[in-house]
């Protein structure tokens, strides 16, 4: 064997070998995706867990078939002020503790009523200038942004725009000799 060769690999093996430590292979990593925010894929996964539970599936899709989650990360990314955006992050990363303080479980544990109750008593959470008041405030921040997105980002969807409710740019024609209880669905925007 050629020794240059040789060492030429050797150098590129304990270059490789210096720089594996520095890397960090574990699961939880913060998601490349949104550049404003320090969001793990755990904390996606509650924030969709928290969107089902505000909409959830039954005859028709739910928030979380629509990838309504994505939709309010990239909204509190993109449109959230950088304030906001602390607020929002500091309240999904204090939510667990919030649930584990309060229902004496994880959120995934509980049931769908106690889900609902944990969200709607979250919602009317009110802080002071306390650390736990602050925690409280952006809980209640957090959960008050993600319920107004939820519902504005499952509204705004595809699947809502065409096939439960019409999307109608322009008003229909219009017909006085038609009963109400005749019409098949109903047409927003005319």
């Amino acid at each position: 064997m050629n020794r240059r060769i040789a060492l030429r690999h050797l150098a590129l093996i304990s270059g490789g070998l210096v720089l594996i430590p520095s890397c960090d292979f574990s699961s939880d990593d913060i998601l490349a995706a949104y550049q404003n925010l320090k969001i793990t894929a755990s904390q996606k996964t509650l924030l969709g867990s928290i969107s089902d539970t505000i909409i959830p599936a039954g005859e028709i899709k739910g928030a979380l078939n629509l990838e309504v989650p994505d939709f309010i990360l990239v909204m509190v990314n993109d449109c959230f002020t950088t304030e906001n955006q602390e607020k929002f992050t500091a309240g999904l990363t204090a939510f667990p503790d919030y649930v584990q303080k309060t229902a004496a479980k994880k959120f995934e544990a509980l049931s769908t009523k106690e889900k609902e109750e944990l969200i709607l008593t979250g919602t009317k959470l009110e802080g002071d200038d306390t650390p736990e008041g602050k925690e409280r405030a952006n809980v209640s921040y957090f959960l008050n942004s993600t319920k107004r997105l939820t519902i504005q980002g499952y509204m705004a969807s595809e699947y809502i725009q065409t096939e439960v409710i019409p999307y109608s740019l322009i008003p229909g024609e219009y017909n006085g000799a038609v009963l109400i209880s005749d019409l098949q669905k109903p047409r927003i925007n005319g």
